[in-house]
C-alpha cells in the first residue's frame, strides 16, 4: 500500500539577542514562529543568533544578560521547546565549522555586493571587520546545517537567502547533493513595523528617540504614552494612503493585533480624530503585550528552567547538524575523527 503521508517541511529561523525584543520583532517574526511550530506540516527549529552579534563590539556582561533576556522573551511569546527546539547558536560548534567551509565557497564579489555590509560599514566605520564582511556565510551555514526547506525572513533579508541558495547550489554542483536548496518566504501575516517617531524607518531598539520603539517589556502605561505621542499628519482622517506614513504604520499595527482589515479600520474610525485612534491602537497593543510581559517576568526568575531548555535544544541541534557537517567534510576530502560508540 502506498504511503500517502505528507512529509513535514523543515523550518529554520533565528533572531539576534542584541537587546530587548521589540513589538516589531514580535509582529514581524516571533508571532509567526509560534504559528509555524503549531502547524502540523512543519518541523521547526529556532536559534538565538549570538555569534552574529559580535560583528559589533559588545560589553560582555550586557551581552550575557541580553542572551538570557531574549531567550526568556521568545519563550514568553509562545515558542515551546518541546515543539520547536530553541537553542543558543554558539552552543553548537557546527555553526562555526560550516561558516568557515562556506567562506571558501563564497566569492568575494558576492559578499561585497551585500547591502547590509554596506549599511553597517557606514554605521560602524571605526570597526569594519572581516566578520561583518563574511556574516552572510555564517547565516548560510545556519540555514544549510539543518537542510531547511523554508526560512521565514523579513524583506531586508531576501538578499541573504539568495546568496545562501547560490552557495548551496555551487557546493552541490561540485560535490553532489549535499545541501537542500532553501526557500525564503515572508509569512502573509507578518508585519513590517515602523518607528512611531520616524515612520519611514523600521522600528528599532537603537532608535535615538525612545518614544519611537515599543519594547515587549514596556509597562502598559509606557505603551499608551508612546502611542499617544506617535507622529501622524495634519489631515486628521484615519485612512491608508501614500504620504501618510505615521497613520499607515499605526493602521498596520492595529490590523496586526486585531485582525481587522484596513477597510474595516477606516470605517470604524470614520469621523473620529487621531486621538481616538491612537488610544485604540495603544489599548489593542497593551492587550497583546501585557500577558507576554507577565510570562516573561515569570521565566526570567527561573534561570534553571531556561538553562534546561537551551541545553536540551542545543543537544538536538548538534545531533541533527552533525550529519550535514560530516557529509560536507567527507565530500571535500577531510578525514573525520573516529567517534565514540
Amino acid at each position: 500500500m502506498e504511503n500517502t503521508e505528507k512529509k513535514k517541511q523543515i523550518v529554520f529561523s533565528a533572531i539576534q539577542p542584541s537587546g530587548t525584543i521589540t513589538l516589531g520583532n514580535y509582529l514581524g517574526a516571533l508571532r509567526n514562529w509560534v504559528k509555524m511550530q503549531d502547524n502540523p506540516d512543519y518541523n521547526c527549529l529556532y536559534a538565538l543568533a549570538d555569534l552574529h552579534t559580535i560583528t559589533v563590539r559588545q560589553e560582555p556582561a550586557a551581552m550575557r544578560r541580553n542572551i538570557i533576556d531574549a531567550y526568556a522573551m521568545v519563550m514568553a511569546c509562545g515558542v515551546d521547546v518541546d515543539k520547536a527546539p530553541f537553542f543558543i547558536q554558539s552552543h553548537n560548534p557546527n555553526h562555526s565549522i560550516m561558516a568557515w567551509i562556506l567562506n571558501c565557497y563564497t566569492q568575494f564579489g558576492e559578499l561585497s555586493r551585500m547591502t547590509q555590509f554596506k549599511d553597517k560599514s557606514q554605521k560602524h566605520a571605526d570597526n569594519i571587520n572581516a566578520g561583518l564582511f563574511t556574516y552572510p556565510s555564517l547565516m548560510a551555514g545556519d540555514i544549510l546545517l539543518y537542510q531547511a526547506d523554508k526560512v521565514p525572513v523579513g524583506a531586508d533579508q531576501k538578499q541573504h537567502i539568495e546568496l545562501t541558495r547560490d552557495v548551496a547550489a555551487r557546493f552541490n554542483s561540485i560535490y553532489g547533493n549535499v545541501f537542500k536548496i532553501p526557500e525564503g518566504f515572508i509569512p502573509k501575516d507578518s508585519s513590517r513595523v515602523m518607528s512611531l517617531q520616524t515612520p519611514t524607518n523600521k522600528m528599532s531598539k537603537s532608535d535615538e528617540n525612545a518614544n519611537g520603539c515599543i519594547m515587549m517589556t514596556d509597562t502598559d502605561d509606557v505603551i499608551m504614552k508612546k502611542f499617544k505621542r506617535a507622529v501622524t499628519d495634519s489631515e486628521m482622517k484615519v485612512r491608508y494612503a501614500e504620504g501618510k506614513d505615521g497613520i499607515n504604520n499605526l493602521m498596520a499595527i492595529y490590523a496586526a493585533v486585531t485582525g481587522l482589515s484596513y477597510e474595516e479600520i477606516e470605517r470604524d474610525f470614520d469621523g473620529k480624530g487621531y486621538g481616538d485612534f491612537k488610544t485604540a491602537v495603544g489599548e489593542a497593543v497593551v492587550a497583546e503585550v501585557s500577558p507576554i510581559r507577565k510570562r516573561y517576568e515569570e521565566y526570567i526568575k527561573d534561570k534553571k528552567y531556561i538553562e534546561e531548555c537551551y541545553t536540551r535544544s542545543a543537544e538536538f541541534a548538534i545531533r541533527i547538524s552533525s550529519r550535514t557537517v560530516d557529509k560536507a567534510m567527507k565530500k571535500i576530502g577531510f578525514i573525520l575523527p573516529k567517534k565514540d560508540q
